[in-house]
């Protein structure tokens, strides 16, 4: 009978082995430590600090310690004497948060499925104003919203014109940029008292060429689902109905008989030679909601003036290429290297004498702020957390000096009756 069972016992077990194999195989048992996106952030971030795979082990990325918040991302570029210059600046998170993002997910219910089918809730732009003369490229055609102030059903909608005088409320963009490059003349006039009299000078300059005939309207593109409305007021009155005429397909115009206000031609020689105050303008057009001395606006103007240096007083012209506002999600992960130590890398270690045993390897620690871009996470900049520090222990005879038990004085202590 013994016998008998050994080629049972032997079957059983190549059964058992071949369905080991196979189970450590199969994706289904094999699944990977990290979100693909997680995984490419990983494997750019390691790229880009320049590490190798056989001298160093990283540690974190850990999902549980992401931080997600939001944040507004301003991007420029200028060309100045036929040179290229890129600006990108990148407003304050007000808070971080710990946000279950469905791209985190390792493993997909069905309304991870759902939300990924849908996308990621993107942020948007607060509401902004925008004042004619221009004309609006609306991307996500078929999810605009028009409302004079009442919702009006123009189909989809392409294009829309802003005649001169007319202001439209825009809510749920996720982005507005420049469709098409402009000049903007110089010189850029600097200000006191932080009033950024100097672009609104130049915007205005714009305006007032835009407004003559023929000339090309300053174009824009906003993406994102998007609500055209009139501008709210205290006062209701038939003045700030926008009035809506059809062009073609996909194309209307909305005018306003309230004209926004202006600088007339005597303001603006005026503005040339004296420091613009309040009482010329306050916005900047085409943002009528924006505030000349909004902080963001004067931080340009004196990043731009360091840039131009002898050009912003003097005659001449500047180009914008591009000009790109978007509302953006942001991750913060913090990770761990351990990375060998070798001859070249830079690392000195101080304050260790030469009898003592160098260290093999270091420990650092990084935090990676990455961008989310649909279902990608782009890693934007890493921080080194902590220098380098190196574990150190000391033997307890080394503290004491290095000295022998036989040459430490022996102390009698006063006898105790009670000691037996």
């Amino acid at each position: 009978m013994a016998q008998k069972a050994l080629p049972v016992l032997a079957l059983l077990t190549i059964l058992l082995s071949l369905f080991s194999a196979a189970s450590s195989s199969s994706p289904e048992f094999h699944r990977p430590q990290y979100p693909k996106p997680i995984s490419d952030l990983k494997d750019a971030v390691v790229k880009g600090l320049g590490l190798h795979a056989d001298d160093f082990k990283i540690s974190g990325f850990d999902l549980k310690d992401a931080l997600v918040g939001h944040s507004v991302a301003y991007e420029f570029d200028v060309e100045i004497d036929s040179q290229a210059i890129p600006f990108k600046l990148l407003e304050d998170v007000n808070r971080w948060e710990y946000v279950d993002l469905p791209m985190f997910r390792m493993e997909e219910d069905e309304n991870a499925v759902a939300e990924k089918r849908n996308g990621n809730p993107l942020p948007v732009l607060a509401p902004f104003q925008l004042a004619g003369p221009m004309e609006i490229w609306i991307q996500d055609a078929k999810d605009m919203r028009l409302s004079l102030p009442h919702d009006v059903d123009a189909g989809v909608l392409k294009k829309v014109i802003l005649a001169d005088g007319a202001v439209v409320t825009v809510k749920g963009a996720r982005s507005v940029s420049l469709r098409h490059p402009i000049d903007l003349p110089l010189p850029l006039n600097r200000t006191e008292n932080g009033f950024a009299a100097g672009l609104l000078s130049l915007a205005e300059q714009l305006r007032q060429t835009s407004r003559a005939e023929g000339a090309p309207l300053l174009s824009l593109r906003i993406v994102g689902p998007t609500n055209l409305e009139s501008p709210t007021s205290t006062t209701p009155s038939s003045s700030n109905k926008l009035k809506l005429k059809r062009l073609g397909p996909g194309l209307v115009e909305l005018s306003s008989p309230m004209m926004f206000n202006a600088l007339s031609t005597d303001d603006l020689e005026e503005a040339a030679t004296t420091v613009l105050t309040p009482k010329h303008f306050s916005t900047m057009w085409p943002l009528a909601s924006l505030n000349g001395s909004h902080a963001n606006l004067v931080g340009f103007e004196k990043l731009l003036a360091s840039v131009l240096g002898a050009k912003a007083n003097e005659k001449g012209s500047f180009k914008l290429l591009k000009a790109d506002v978007s509302a953006q999600t942001y991750v913060k992960i913090g990770f761990g290297v351990e990375k060998k130590l070798k001859e070249g890398d830079g690392i000195v270690l101080e304050g260790f004498a030469d009898w003592r045993t160098k260290p093999e390897s270091v420990r650092m620690h990084f935090e990676v702020l990455a961008k989310v871009d649909g279902q990608k996470v782009i890693p934007e900049r890493v921080v080194q957390l902590n220098p380098v520090t190196i574990e150190d222990t000391v033997a307890h005879n080394v503290l004491a000096g290095n000295i022998t038990m036989s040459k430490v004085p022996t102390v009698y202590t006063p006898s105790n009756p009670f000691t037996l």
